[in-house]
């Protein structure tokens, strides 16, 4: 059954879904993107064009829309039949869009938890202070909302769920390691959207061990890890989404998130940090300015989405998850490894971009095909990973497998 499709968002993320949409448009139907700036829908749907992306004949139109206006992202569905939103706009926005879908009854996707301007790193479980509040409504009026679906949290939800029913009786931790062994050529930027980026890894570091949530600081705990394609790497303890979803359905389990810095970004960011210019909060300048300092660092970065035609090298992004089987020890591995040129020569977007839009577009034909049709609120890792696992291996992002250091098909 075929789903019309709404994309929210129009940064790199988006481009990379639009394009695997448009790719994928006999399963997902008539397409949409809309953002505040309706020129970089355009532009999207030129690459889109020019890479002559559309599989079949059909709609792919673009909007302009404020998405934190409820009411005006509910029309925008109603008017165009949409029966699958797909949110890679600002985390900010996610609550707003989420609120249309249940009025609207179109299913919901997103990539990342849902954020107030205001507030950084709040106290676990800070996940339910939001999206999880809406379940109820969700299932009420039946409505399927797919959380965190990008690749982390996302993908490695799925990938620490298939590790833990497979291979395990027990789970013990699951480690999620992100690494980008890339690189862009600028002096310093980021790979996602600035704001975003350092809100991040300001605040305090949570995390899940021995069933209690557990504090560091950034940068405080690090660990050389050895992982396929990309050799032995520095990845630093950091908060992350999949965290805390993670840490609720699986309570028995360490879980912690690693993710990879060179001394040049942290040395750059210790010194934006110390200084207060990654601070929220606004200031007043000597000529009576009001500004947010974080938000003029991100004006003055390059646009996440520039970095991508001089982007070399390649991303390993997986779970590490420690267990028993009848009663031995058992480590395995899933991981991905995506390429930098090979993105941008496909969609003209980088690895990180395209990794984290991969996903939605494969959980919206599942949806689609009515797999992950729940009509409910779910994290990825309550779903079934297999049939996420078989279309991200046709559409860009193959599963790979090590089982105590042994090579394993996923599929096998």
């Amino acid at each position: 059954m075929k789903r019309n499709v709404l994309i929210i968002g129009a940064g790199g993320v988006a481009q990379v879904v639009a394009h695997k949409c448009a790719q994928n448009n006999d399963v997902l139907g008539d397409l949409h993107i809309a953002s505040r700036t309706k020129s970089k829908c355009d532009a999207i749907l030129a690459s889109v064009e020019a890479k002559k992306a559309m599989k079949v004949d059909g709609v792919f139109k673009s909007h302009a829309l404020d998405a934190l206006d409820v009411a005006a992202t509910a029309a925008l569905i109603r008017e165009n039949d949409i029966q699958i939103v797909i949110n890679v706009g600002t985390a900010f926005v996610n609550m707003s869009v989420l609120d249309a879908c249940i009025e609207t009854g179109a299913a919901y996707i997103d990539t990342a938890i849902h954020e107030e301007p205001d507030k950084i790193c709040e106290t676990p479980p800070w996940y339910a202070n939001y999206e999880w509040k809406k379940r109820d409504l969700c299932a009420e009026k039946g409505v399927t909302a797919i959380l965190g679906a990008g690749f982390d949290p996302g993908v490695v939800n799925a990938f620490a769920r298939f590790a833990i029913d497979e291979y395990m009786d027990e789970v013990k931790s699951i480690d999620i390691v992100d690494i980008n062994a890339g690189s862009h050529g600028k002096y310093f930027a980021t790979n996602f959207d600035p704001e975003i980026n350092f809100r991040e890894f300001t605040g305090v570091v949570y995390y899940w061990e021995d069933q209690q949530w557990k504090e560091t600081t950034m940068f405080a705990s690090g660990r050389d890890w050895d992982l396929p394609v990309v050799g032995t790497q520095r990845a630093y303890q950091s908060g992350h989404d999949e965290v805390h979803s993670l840490a609720t359905n699986y309570p028995q389990a360490d879980v912690r998130f690693w993710m990879g810095f060179g001394e040049h970004y942290i040395n750059v960011f210790t010194v934006l940090k110390n200084i207060g210019l990654l601070s929220e909060q606004p200031v007043t300048t000597a000529e009576g300015q009001e500004v947010v300092p974080l938000k003029v660092v991100k004006a003055c970065l390059p646009d996440p989405s520039s970095l991508a035609p001089n982007y070399t090298g390649k991303t390993c992004i997986g779970d590490l998850v420690k267990g028993t089987k009848d009663g031995q020890d058992v480590e395995v591995f899933v991981y991905n490894v995506a390429d930098h040129k090979e993105a941008y020569e496909e969609v003209g977007s980088q690895g990180i971009s395209y990794t984290a839009g991969v996903p939605p577009v494969a959980a919206a034909m599942l949806i689609a095909q009515g797999d992950w049709d729940a009509g409910t609120m779910k994290n990825v890792e309550e779903m079934d990973p297999k049939p996420f696992f078989t279309i991200l291996d046709e559409i860009g992002l193959p599963t790979r497998v090590e089982v105590n250091g042994e090579d394993k098909a996923w599929n096998a």
